[in-house]
């Protein structure tokens, strides 16, 4: 059924203009809130009560059997994360609550659009959720024509351990929500966004533990935030920025001060190139491989003084003409015979693999009256080697890009590395 048909309906039975009701359906739909959950704020909106919100009871169902086309439901589960968010929805700042839920078949994430009372570890019955596609996934949302009952018994899953959402940084993934984590603030700086609100100062760094480490922002700015500290951070979440996971600190985050220091890594972990590629992105990952090819677009290039974009011809894709910045960069392809990356180096990087300075590199252009001759040497000295990369992953449409931290020549020995790579597939 057409949008313009369930607004004519609904227009009728409630005796109001069909247009407003149309463009209130349209404001709740844009928030991904499920057509019948919409209908029936609709229908409250205009006196209309909450019948006929569905078209049948919700059914009862399992987390594994639920489906966003299916309609509302209902479920007992146990409560295994709850996080709080303040959002703005049609125009109005509204606090949510959101999180995971579990039963004997599987796990999903939900938003209750009030604060129904229930904990971490609460076993419950939920009525009359609608269920929204989140990311791909069926999600639960919770409002005001739902119900919320405790159950009589405990509620048995196979996800008790993840009640309550402590977390280490390695297995935080976006969308994560209410998680817990104890971390040391490795870096931090403040400034200035243009929020919601106009101006807003926020706090942004690095935090580690024993895990890893990840890129974080306070958005209520806290005075224990600083370089050095050891924190632990409860109802924090998680969202994709730049193709990695960040920890996100809202108003609703409590932090506790830790008296002994989270002991943190001084190393990234070491994945195959096509393992960290599945990944998706990773903040801080190492890599092996060989260097097939260095890219087009390497060696001497200018960039945008506004936006720091490469110039091409003196053209910025969002400045126009520009004055372009000189700069040095290199992009590598790197294989290990699971898959590619390419592997950025920024300018320091690259005045260390070129055996010279930014400037010697324009003297030796301006002489052969080419610029390419930078890259070629560059291509040269790094084309059939191995090296080790580490850095900071991030993978899209575009393919999969590793902004290099570290990049130095390996050691190993290719016949002992290969000896213990035939042992462990015969294993």
């Amino acid at each position: 059924m057409e949008l313009d048909q369930h607004a004519e309906e609904l227009a009728s039975a409630l005796g109001v203009d069909k247009e407003e009701v149309k463009s209130d359906l349209q404001n709740l739909l844009q928030y991904s809130v499920p057509l019948d959950e919409a209908k029936q704020s609709v229908r409250r909106k205009h006196g209309g009560g909450s019948s006929g919100g569905s078209d049948g009871a919700p059914s009862t169902k399992r987390i594994a059997d639920i489906d966003p086309d299916g309609g509302n439901v209902s479920v007992t589960v146990r409560v295994l994360t709850v996080g709080t968010r303040s959002i703005v929805y049609q125009g109005d700042e509204q606090t949510i609550r959101e999180g995971e839920l579990a039963d004997e078949s599987g796990v999903i994430s939900y938003t209750a659009w009030q604060d129904f009372g229930f904990e971490p570890g609460d076993s419950v019955v939920i009525g009359n959720a609608g269920v929204r596609e989140w990311d791909g996934k069926p999600e639960l949302n919770i409002g005001a024509s739902s119900t919320v009952g405790v159950e009589s018994e405990t509620v048995e899953t196979p996800y008790d351990d993840r009640i309550g959402g402590e977390a280490d940084l390695i297995d935080l993934q976006a969308g994560d929500r209410g998680r817990t984590v104890e971390v040391r603030v490795l870096e931090v700086d403040s400034r200035t966004i243009d929020g919601r609100n106009g101006e807003t100062t926020i706090l942004s760094g690095v935090v580690a533990d024993e895990s890893g480490r990840l890129p974080f922002t306070d958005w209520a700015p806290r005075p224990d935030v600083k370089e050095g500290a050891s924190l632990r951070l409860s109802d924090v979440y998680v969202r994709e920025f730049r193709g990695v996971p960040q920890v996100n600190l809202s108003e609703f985050t409590t932090l506790d001060v830790l008296d002994d220091p989270v002991s943190v890594t001084d190393s990234a972990p070491r994945l195959k190139v096509g393992e960290a590629v599945d990944a998706g992105g990773m903040f801080d990952v190492e890599v092996l491989g060989n260097v097939l090819e260095v890219r087009d677009g390497s060696g001497l290039i200018e960039r945008c003084p506004d936006c720091s974009r490469v110039v091409q011809n003196g053209q910025c894709r969002q400045h126009g003409e520009v004055d372009g910045e000189d700069d040095m960069r290199v992009k590598a392809i790197l294989d290990d015979g699971t898959g590619t990356v390419t592997a950025i180096l920024d300018r320091d990087l690259t005045e260390e693999i070129y055996g010279g300075t930014m400037a010697d590199a324009m003297e030796a252009a301006r002489e052969a009256m080419d610029k390419e001759v930078v890259a070629d040497d560059i291509a040269d000295t790094l084309v059939g080697r191995e090296y080790r990369v580490r850095g900071n992953l991030s993978v899209d449409e575009y393919g999969a890009n590793l902004e290099a931290d570290e990049f130095e020549e390996t050691d190993d020995d290719p016949a002992e590395r290969a000896a213990a790579l035939l042992t462990e597939v015969r294993a």
